[in-house]
């Protein structure tokens, strides 16, 4: 069995007022559920830092490689001094749950991610629950959300009777009554 990775690290310093700050606003701005999806946005920006500072001596086609796949994702760099530039938010600005709100199609972050989770977003015809999934340029007008079924209604009851009728059957229904004899001893 393959032993897990983090995918993420945690701050150097947990207690950094700042930080804990400007993490705050993210979280509230984007809707995440906790700070852990903060740390593993940062690091992928940072893995992509890495792949950039170890590009700058390749050639240029390697450079422009790399560089079209993150256009692909929705990162808009053009040099090494763009991908170096890269900031939590834009890579935040390419989640799914970022992009519902942006397209009007949940009044707020926490309502898409409820959609989401709910597996109500549909993205190139399959169904996506998971909130931080990275939507390509070329897929983002293809999310729908999936359609409101009706519940099946029951079976109607005819129009009702009126008062009389009700009355006329319940006579009907009623059996007379005896007169009770007197029991002597």
């Amino acid at each position: 069995m393959k032993r897990k990775h983090k995918k993420y690290s945690r701050p150097k310093r947990p207690f950094d007022k700042s930080r804990i700050e400007e993490e705050a606003e993210l979280k509230k701005t984007f809707g995440l559920k906790n700070k852990k999806e903060i740390w593993m946005a940062n690091a992928k920006i940072n893995s992509m830092r890495e792949k950039a500072k170890k590009l700058i001596p390749a050639s240029s086609e390697e450079q422009n490689a790399f560089f079209e796949r993150l256009k692909k994702v929705g990162l808009n760099v053009s040099s090494i001094a763009d991908v170096l530039s890269l900031d939590t938010k834009d890579y935040l600005n390419r989640r799914l749950q970022t992009i519902l709100v942006n397209k009007k199609m949940a009044t707020t972050s926490k309502s898409a991610r409820q959609l989401i989770t709910h597996k109500k977003v549909v993205v190139d015809g399959s169904v996506v629950n998971k909130p931080s999934y990275i939507v390509p340029i070329e897929l983002e007008n293809k999310i729908v959300l999936k359609p409101r079924r009706e519940k099946p209604k029951k079976a109607e009851k005819p129009a009702e009777e009126s008062k009389e009728e009700k009355e006329e059957v319940e006579e009907e229904q009623e059996p007379e009554e005896k007169p009770r004899e007197k029991k002597t001893e």
